[in-house]
């Protein structure tokens, strides 16, 4: 991997723009925390000032039709080596990720969270080599003709915490996305993992300069101040923000983009509620007892598709199920919070809870001398107190918590679904009987219509990277029920525009809308009815 001009005498990593390594214009520097033992790491990285972020800005401005022009086969080419040179990297990644989050090496980071990572490069890869992601369109009576293509203007991407390589800012869904749909990129790496974001970032421009692309189709910077992330999402060289992080921060920047009219996307909170109806807490209350504990507590409650809410009747079923979940609950925990940060507002939420009512049947508090790590922990409200305060007891947090809300019958249950907000997800565990699908029946419409992703009999914290999968969900979950993050390649056409050619002549054409091409085939919807035919 090339580290630029970094020299180790050097106080301060560079940061990457303009194709090159270049030393930051920052007065103010960060590191990152191993949070196994509490200790800052030592390697310094800057915040970059205003003039880092314009430089990057008028860079991304000057490639933007270079990029937009350069061919679905030579972005796929990118794509692939890139992945290619992660995977000559693996351990020395993994092994940084390991120090900067104490996630577990080998059974997370190695055998899962990687692979994912490298499995979305090659989908994308895939996917804009065989072009049907443009959805190419053809009237022929009327000789208009229409497909996605780049939106012209820089895509802006803000990574999360929790999740260092699959979600990464610069080699995650939204990266590979943007690129494939043929924008220039600026990353704004998570301060939680700088130096795996630095190693990435070595390899990814080594792959644009293998693969021919402009040096400076991606950017990365470390850190800067909110109010210079303010003017960036607002800049007139960008055409799109794709944010994943906390509610608070992600509304700040989506109304400062919106106000400038730039697309965002932003996925926000989520407590991806779980509603357990009667028959099945009388036939296996054990087993998805536990198997909500397993999902819960995933990640050590740090997935944004952890399950927060639970929700379930007072009947003997399910008094039995609370006092399990309590036994349950009442356990060790093994793993580690990400973030100072990350343990501050699980704290928060625990007070605000406590204060709001809810009775604390598990953990609560923070365990000292042990790095960043709380108890697992169980509340419990009735049906009554959820339909008083609503939003209260909706606050996403990450660690493992979980609220149980225990209903007086299924009539309640119902008003609950109708005061949830928007989520990823929201799952329903059933039995076989007739009882239980009637309740279904009667449940389920009202819970379709606030999630993006609708589960039975499973828990929602696994997120295939299949095109089929949906990672978005209405607000706040996410800025706009429409598109997903998550399943190529549909995460494609967030950054996306519609070309529309009326009465243009063949020869002028895309290759995508032309009648005959000699270079592949696709889907193409032509006059109402999909084909597939030749490029």
């Amino acid at each position: 991997m090339n580290d630029g001009s970094y020299d180790s005498r050097q106080a301060v990593r560079p940061v990457l723009i303009a194709g090159a390594w270049q030393t930051a214009a920052s007065s103010e520097t960060f590191q990152a925390y191993n949070p196994a033992t509490g200790q800052k790491l030592p390697e310094i990285y800057p915040v970059s000032a205003w003039p880092d972020l314009e430089k990057a800005l008028a860079e991304s401005r000057r490639i933007c039709q270079e990029v937009a022009s350069i061919s679905p086969e030579k972005r796929a080419v990118f794509l692939n080596i890139y992945a290619d040179l992660l995977e000559k990297n693996q351990e020395a990644i993994t092994t940084m990720a390991h120090l900067e989050t104490a996630l577990p090496l080998k059974s997370r980071l190695r055998s899962t969270e990687f692979p994912r990572m490298i499995n979305q490069l090659r989908q994308a890869a895939a996917a804009v080599e065989e072009r049907s992601w443009c959805q190419a369109t053809i009237d022929t009576k009327l000789n208009i003709r229409s497909k996605y293509g780049p939106l012209g203007g820089a895509v802006v991407i803000f990574s999360p915490n929790n999740f260092p390589l699959a979600f990464n800012a610069v080699a995650g869904s939204d990266l590979a996305s943007a690129v494939a749909a043929g924008n220039p990129v600026i990353c704004k790496a998570h301060p939680g993992h700088p130096g795996t974001t630095r190693l990435m970032a070595e390899c990814l421009l080594d792959a644009l300069e293998e693969a021919g692309l402009p040096a400076s189709t991606v950017q990365m910077l470390y850190h800067f101040r909110a109010e210079d992330g303010f003017h960036l999402v607002s800049h007139p060289a960008v055409a799109a923000v794709a944010f994943t992080g906390s509610r608070a921060a992600g509304l700040r920047l989506k109304e400062a983009a919106e106000k400038a009219g730039k697309l965002f996307y932003g996925e926000l909170s989520s407590v991806n509620p779980v509603f357990f109806l009667p028959g099945i807490l009388k036939e296996k209350a054990e087993a998805v007892a536990l198997e909500l504990f397993s999902s819960c507590s995933l990640g050590c409650g740090q997935f944004c598709t952890k399950p927060g809410l639970i929700v379930f009747i007072n009947d003997e079923a399910g008094r039995k199920f609370l006092w399990r979940l309590q036994q349950i609950f009442n356990q060790p925990l093994s793993g580690y919070l990400l973030s100072p940060a990350v343990l501050e507002n699980l704290k928060k939420a625990v007070d605000k809870l406590k204060a709001s009512g809810a009775v604390l049947l598990a953990g609560g508090n923070q365990i000292p001398n042990c790095g960043f790590q709380f108890q697992t922990t169980l509340f419990a409200i009735t049906g009554t107190q959820f339909l008083q305060n609503p939003e209260t007891f909706q606050q996403e947090a990450f660690g493992t918590l979980a609220v149980a809300v225990v209903a007086d019958d299924f009539e309640q249950m119902l008003k609950i679904s109708e005061k949830l907000e928007g989520n990823l997800t929201a799952s329903i565990y059933s039995s076989g009987s007739e009882q239980d699908e009637e309740l279904y029946r009667k449940l389920e419409p009202i819970i379709r219509l606030k999630v993006g992703r609708l589960l039975n009999d499973k828990m929602p914290t696994g997120v295939a990277v299949s095109p089929a999968m949906h990672h978005g969900g209405p607000f706040p979950a996410t800025g706009h029920p429409g598109f997903t993050s998550v399943g190529i390649p549909a995460a494609f056409l967030r950054f996306s525009a519609r070309y529309c050619y009326d009465n243009v002549r063949e020869d002028r054409l895309p290759e995508e809308l032309r009648a005959k091409n000699p270079n592949g085939r696709m889907w193409r919807l032509v006059d109402g009815h999909w084909t597939q035919s030749d490029l």
